[in-house]
């Protein structure tokens, strides 16, 4: 109810014909894993873009990262090679992972009894980070690598330390980020 002038009440209508919530949005899951996957696209990695978001028991984001080179390390300095015959020249002796970016980025004191959603399973050394930092969940959608020693390992020391890990299967195979969208008429009666 509204008052006007002379303080009369007046009658508040609801506008929106069905009276009803929209029916398509996004669960939790979906929305952090999609965050994760957005993270990613800032890598400027050309054969692998890793995103990682940490949400706490609350539901809300407390760390957001994405693999690249460290802080003050030009992009356009370190090489983004994989197999070079110069040891020095590949990036896995550079490039942070996507989940320690994430933790270390953290906008609050602790990450204890968190959930990491990853779009790819972590590994060995992302694993070493994930439970020194208190992370009890890791949902992931790829396992490509299930097979490699540094999963392997990242895996066994998961299950010692407690960490429980599983794969997540997006209910929405994609979602759409549409700019103009918000210019639409569908909010006409807002």
């Amino acid at each position: 109810m509204a008052l006007n002038d002379n303080n009369s009440e007046i009658s508040s209508k609801c506008i929106n014909k069905d009276n009803n919530k929209r029916e398509n949005y996004i669960d939790w899951e979906d929305y952090f894993m999609a965050i994760a996957f957005l993270s990613a696209k800032r890598s400027k990695d050309p054969r692998t873009q890793v995103g990682a978001c940490i949400v706490n028991e609350d539901k809300q984001i407390v760390g957001i990262g994405y693999n690249g080179m460290p802080k003050g390390c030009s992009d356009d300095e370190f090489s983004w090679c994989k197999n070079s015959n110069d040891s020095l020249k590949n990036k896995s002796l550079y490039v942070c992972h996507a989940e320690v970016n994430a933790i270390l980025n953290k906008n609050c004191s602790s990450v204890k009894n968190c959930t990491i959603y990853v779009a790819l399973f972590p590994c060995n050394e992302c694993a070493k980070v994930i439970i020194q930092s208190g992370i009890k969940l890791v949902k992931y959608v790829s396992d490509k690598h299930a097979t490699k020693k540094k999963t392997i390992a990242a895996k066994k020391m998961f299950d010692a330390a407690g960490i429980t890990y599983s794969q997540y299967s997006p209910k929405n195979k994609q979602i759409i980020i549409d700019f103009t969208e918000i210019d639409s008429d569908n909010d006409e009666n807002n």
